[in-house]
């Protein structure tokens, strides 16, 4: 078995739809849904419910991941649209990018059917908690920039690309760990770590925190821990997995998103000095050796060991842009393409900004400028994961 890389914690079935407006306008429709409803915050508990939200996160264009009543509700919607099973879940989504590069790993994994059997990477290896098989899919919603819906007093055109996930997923809920986690991490060189986002109930977050590190316990001295993460279903819990695992992490990631959504305000991404004083607020909160945030212009890493991990803010760049312009099933000969592709300006300025006025303890990497009318904005962040940890491997 292939120790060398873990990555864990739970993998995910994802119904990945095809944006049709039509569908949304008669949905609209039907529901006689009014702009004045639109709200990314409420509880989804019908279908009607799950419309509101996707409709208030296409009109800011936003992304996010929210959490619905049932499976079914899911079921439901997907069936009005085409769609693609695939495999998501930050540890295989990150394992399916490095094995374009020919890196393969070991993945922790809480749930297993016979579509993770069927998709998942060649050559990686697995454990899992499961004890039987079952299937409780993702919904993924993605609109690209320009997205129109017209109905009723409903006028939105989306000003960004995103998507949006709704998921009720019980065994990522429970995120069982498995009892041959420890005996994986023996001799790990890298572990990354992910998936507590999904998790509602306060005590079996505790517990799961507490057999975590049991299980990091095993690992080599020389291990790097990898966190990356993600949007809490229930908030308030953040501050738990931050308290008790920031110690023992020596990467601590997340998306511009989750940097904005700590601060509780919109960052300007192009403001060097906007910027600057985020991300001091942001390490504050998150005291990591290297707290990185990734983004559409730039990838960052702040804290003592920020300089350590520039090849990797590079490769997480990298992949991640090359799923952004070339979906799935991207190819070594694409990643290696877009590795030539022209610097952003804009984010270079930025980034040499940051580094003159911080010193030495950030290191900020400029992304790639990146052209096509139907980019890929599902896993992103994910592939970005997988794209630091190739560059670490390496």
């Amino acid at each position: 078995m292939s120790t060398k890389l873990v990555l864990g914690l739970g993998g995910t079935v994802d119904y990945e739809i095809d944006w049709d407006s039509g569908v949304i306008e008669e949905l609209i429709a039907e529901y006689a849904i009014r702009a004045s409803e639109l709200d990314q915050g409420i509880p989804i508990e019908t279908e009607r419910d799950l419309l509101v939200v996707l409709l208030a996160f296409v009109r800011d264009g936003a992304g996010g991941e929210r959490f619905v009543a049932s499976s079914a509700l899911i079921e439901t919607f997907a069936a009005r649209f085409s769609k693609r099973i695939t495999l998501g879940g930050t540890c295989v989504r990150a394992a399916i990018g490095m094995r374009v590069l020919g890196i393969t790993c070991t993945l922790h994994l809480v749930s297993i059917d016979d579509h993770v059997r069927r998709l998942l990477p060649e050559g990686c290896d697995y454990i899992s908690s499961a004890q039987r098989d079952t299937t409780d899919p993702h919904l993924i919603v993605q609109f690209a920039q320009g997205a129109r819906v017209d109905s009723g007093d409903i006028h939105l055109v989306a000003p960004h690309p995103n998507r949006t996930i709704f998921t009720n997923d019980p065994p990522n809920r429970e995120l069982v760990l498995s009892s041959q986690l420890g005996a994986t991490l023996r001799d790990a060189d890298v572990f990354m770590v992910s998936g507590f986002n999904v998790i509602q109930d306060a005590q079996t977050l505790a517990t799961r925190l507490q057999q975590l590190l049991a299980a990091m316990g095993e690992l080599p001295p020389h291990a790097v821990v990898f966190y990356e993460d993600a949007g809490y279903h229930v908030p308030e819990l953040s501050t738990m997995v931050r308290e008790r695992l920031v110690e023992r992490i020596d990467v601590y990631s997340m998306n511009e998103e989750e940097m904005q959504s700590y601060l509780g305000r919109e960052v300007d991404l192009l403001d060097a000095d906007e910027l600057r004083a985020a991300l001091g607020e942001v390490h504050a909160m998150i005291p990591a050796a290297a707290l990185v945030v990734h983004g559409k212009y730039w990838a960052v890493a702040i804290g003592e060991r920020a300089e350590e991990f520039r090849a990797a803010l590079r490769g997480g760049i990298v992949m991640a842009s090359t799923r952004y312009l070339h979906g799935d099933g991207f190819t070594e000969q694409d990643y290696r393409a877009v590795e030539a592709l022209a610097i952003h300006e804009r984010g270079a300025e930025v980034a040499s900004r940051l580094e003159s006025s911080l010193g030495g303890g950030v290191c900020a990497v400029a992304a790639l400028v990146l052209e096509t009318d139907s980019p890929t904005t599902i896993g992103l962040g994910d592939t970005f994961v997988g794209g630091f940890i190739a560059a670490l491997s390496r």
